[in-house]
């Protein structure tokens, strides 16, 4: 991600992300069925919420790996928290009937790492970036590699301006 980020910004409010949460289900419910969802932390959290309550899903777990250690960098990959031997035994072979949730697919490197754990699991996403995208099943929006995508927890209410003042 290069330091110019303001020129291709894509602000996603709390509905318009809620909205994609509930497009991914809809994607997914055919895609089943799923004993259990493993979502990676942090920006899976929140989609997996919907996503488990619009499946009916009550088995979640997550795997908490670290790659942004300052927030614009992708570093080291640091696996935090494996995933639950007590998840692991529940499904199939190679994580077989999990979902793993993400909010976005960015580099892959992250998808990549979990795939590996879970090789038999379908992924899926909210956003997906052209060099991430290969690596999971299911998504909803696609943006160009070098989009920074502004969630909702990182952003305040304030005043944006027009984008015919320069500003995206």
């Amino acid at each position: 991600m290069t330091d110019d980020r303001q020129n291709k910004a894509f602000p996603v409010s709390w509905d318009q992300f809620h909205r994609d949460a509930r497009a991914l289900t809809w994607r997914l419910a055919g895609s089943g069925p799923f004993v259990g969802i493993v979502c990676i932390t942090r920006g899976g959290l929140v989609p997996a919420a919907v996503v488990a309550r619009e499946l009916g899903l009550r088995m979640i777990e997550t795997v908490c790996i670290a790659s942004y250690h300052d927030y614009t960098k992708q570093g080291e990959m640091e696996v935090l928290k494996p995933i639950a031997e007590t998840v692991l035994a529940a499904a199939g072979e190679g994580g077989q009937g999990l979902l793993v949730i993400d909010d976005l697919v960015d580099t892959g490197k992250t998808a990549r790492l979990v795939r590996e754990m879970l090789p038999q699991a379908h992924f899926a996403t909210l956003y997906a970036k052209p060099l991430g995208r290969p690596l999971v099943d299911t998504f909803i929006t696609e943006v160009s590699q070098d989009t920074w995508i502004y969630f909702p927890w990182d952003m305040g209410l304030t005043f944006q301006p027009p984008i015919r003042d320069g500003v995206a």
